[in-house]
């Protein structure tokens, strides 16, 4: 339970600490005392939004420090340890800052951590009910949570909220797969047009590259023939070539050794460069004799060429979009033959999970039922004591078309206010004050199922005086 709130520069507050004792807490006073700047700053301190607007004027930042005992509860406790803190003698302290640049920090029992985690864990220490929550009983989604939390259904809405998105998810499979084989078996002949041609191409991944090359060589063969006999010429030919020159050179390193025989490295260096050069030549007269003369090569290169560019342009622009292109119609052209195959599994998945949503959301409703009659007589004894005295609850279920997210039917809250007089939709027929009071009747039925140790109420009497104001 909360046991200690503490307050600096928030709002209109200065500095406050407030010592709250087992058992019930009133906080009272006159219009714009501040009672709602307490419950505003405890929001604060749950992980609620915040904004550099509650800072009180003239300080740089507002400080919300709060002190629970959570004795035994194992809940707390295991949601403590799975994030990481510790709970020191069954006692967590919650801390949370605004700074004037917006900036917001918070603490778990003096480690750092998020504004989520201390939502996460506020919520196993508080259930904060706002001046304006008894609006949500209007929702038809906080009237079914309402009843299923009483009924002890809530695993029970999961179940079957998640059996039909798994229902609708392997439907949607199915129709997006029955779209794509209709519309490949409609494309078939154009796929098959795609496929053969690509086919027949023969492709290779960098041939297009190749081929230029190649093209290049022969369109320019008699000009790198002669360049080659140049080059093999200047080297060993005729003097004055290189060789010519090195082998006189090489006489003149012969008589400088035998003057000085330790010059021995540059006649392995002559050597070296001669070898080299010897090499040189063997491999220019290879690549001249290599190069070919071959009009009909280029022809037949010219023309596979051509055949590349045109299934570029319409495939392409490059040829491994050609090659995937390919790919993409073939694997299309067996979606048209053979997705009955995987159409059939999908349609025994999906029978599979329509029986199993059809199971949970049976046992969902019968549950809801059972719970509807339980909730509508516990609050029924609730209302003569809020001053409803002839006043009746009840909770309606109306059966579905068909089986949804949220089960088999739509959960409604009923109120007649008087005797004789039929049962309506709480919206149509409820005051703020009536709203107020079902609203803490259903709070003060939950809280006995509920394990949060504290419960606060901002203004549960709003809309309420007289005698009736000193029932709440």
């Amino acid at each position: 339970m909360l046991t200690e709130l503490r307050i600096r520069n928030f709002a209109i507050i200065d500095s406050l600490t407030l010592q709250l004792s087992t058992g019930f807490n009133v906080l009272s006073g006159e219009t714009g005392a501040g009672k709602s700047i307490i419950v505003g700053a405890l929001g604060l301190l749950l992980g609620e939004r915040a904004s550099s607007d509650v800072i009180r004027t003239g300080s740089d930042k507002a400080i919300v420090e709060g002190a629970f005992e959570i004795g035994s509860s194992e809940d707390v406790a295991r949601s403590l340890d799975e994030r990481g803190f510790d709970a020191e003698d069954g006692v967590v302290v919650l801390r949370r800052e605004v700074a004037a640049t917006g900036r917001t920090r918070a603490w778990i029992n003096n480690a750092a951590a998020t504004a989520g985690v201390l939502a996460e864990i506020g919520r196993l220490l508080v259930n904060l009910h706002g001046q304006h929550e008894a609006q949500t009983l209007l929702d038809p989604d906080a009237q079914r949570a309402i009843l299923d939390a009483f009924g002890g259904a809530t695993g029970a809405a999961e179940r079957t909220r998640d059996a039909h998105g798994a229902l609708t998810a392997v439907t949607r499979e199915i129709d997006t797969l029955a779209a794509r084989q209709s519309e490949a078996r409609q494309r078939a002949d154009y796929l098959r047009h795609v496929v053969g041609e690509i086919d027949a191409a023969k492709l290779q991944v960098g041939e297009d590259a190749d081929l230029e090359e190649e093209a290049h060589r022969l369109e320019h063969a008699d000009e790198l023939q002669t360049l080659a006999r140049a080059l093999s010429g200047l080297i060993e030919g005729d003097e004055p070539s290189a060789l010519h020159a090195l082998r006189a050179a090489a006489r003149s390193l012969v008589s400088l050794q035998r003057i000085d025989p330790t010059i021995t490295r540059l006649q392995e260096l002559f050597d070296t460069a001669y070898y080299a050069l010897e090499e040189l030549i063997r491999e220019i007269d290879a690549y001249a004799d290599a190069v070919e003369l071959d009009p009909r090569r280029l022809e037949a290169v010219q023309q596979r060429r051509d055949l590349l560019f045109r299934l570029g342009k319409k495939y392409g622009p490059a040829l491994a979009d050609v090659i995937a292109a390919g790919e993409t119609a073939r694997r299309e052209l067996d979606l048209a033959d053979s997705a009955h195959l995987d159409l059939a599994q999908l349609e025994a998945r999906r029978r599979g999970l329509a029986h199993a949503v059809e199971a949970e959301a049976k046992a969902l409703t019968a549950a809801r039922a059972s719970a509807a009659l339980k909730l509508a007589d516990q609050v029924d004894r609730l209302l003569p004591e809020l001053g409803m005295t002839d006043g009746r609850f009840g909770v309606a279920l109306s059966a579905r078309n068909e089986i949804g997210p949220n089960g088999l039917e739509d959960v409604e809250f009923q109120v007649a206010l008087n005797v004789g007089h039929d049962a309506r939709p709480l919206a149509r027929v409820a005051s703020g004050g009536e709203m107020s009071r079902v609203m803490l009747a259903l709070k003060t039925i939950l809280a006995r199922l509920d394990r949060v140790p504290t419960l606060v109420f901002d203004e549960v009497d709003a809309g309420i005086g007289g005698r009736v104001g000193l029932q709440i």
